[in-house]
């Protein structure tokens, strides 16, 4: 299983993205997929997750109303709208995708990780 994340770029506070992670591979074992970043000098974090069928989602406190997780499980992707952006959330953004149904916040949970896009948001 292989995934692509893109999307990534420099945008200014306020502005919106909207990143991609599309799957290839044997895709029948990937159910609930998620989205984390890293920050320079900081921790991996849970930024939000999709259950297989879509119909579950969960979000950090941090991005709660401003970003949005949705998929196509026809198109094998999964994106992430992040709108209002601000300077805190840059950070390398990465899509993982585990073996349940069930979203996890815990990366651990996550077995498949793809190589993660850029977001930088100027001040």
């Amino acid at each position: 299983v292989q995934l692509q994340a893109s999307g990534g770029g420099l945008v200014q506070a306020g502005g919106s993205l909207r990143l991609t992670c599309a799957v290839s591979g044997r895709t029948f074992s990937t159910y609930a997929r998620g989205w984390f970043r890293q920050a320079p000098g900081k921790e991996r974090e849970f930024v939000a997750a999709i259950s297989r069928s879509g119909g579950y989602t969960r979000y950090a406190g941090s991005v709660k109303g401003r970003f949005t997780i949705s998929r196509d499980n026809v198109k094998r992707t999964v994106y992430l709208q992040m709108n209002s952006l601000k300077p805190e959330d840059t950070a390398v953004y990465y899509c993982a995708a585990r073996d349940s149904e069930n979203t996890s916040t815990d990366l651990r949970g996550y077995k498949y990780w793809g190589e993660g896009t850029l977001v930088t948001v100027s001040s």
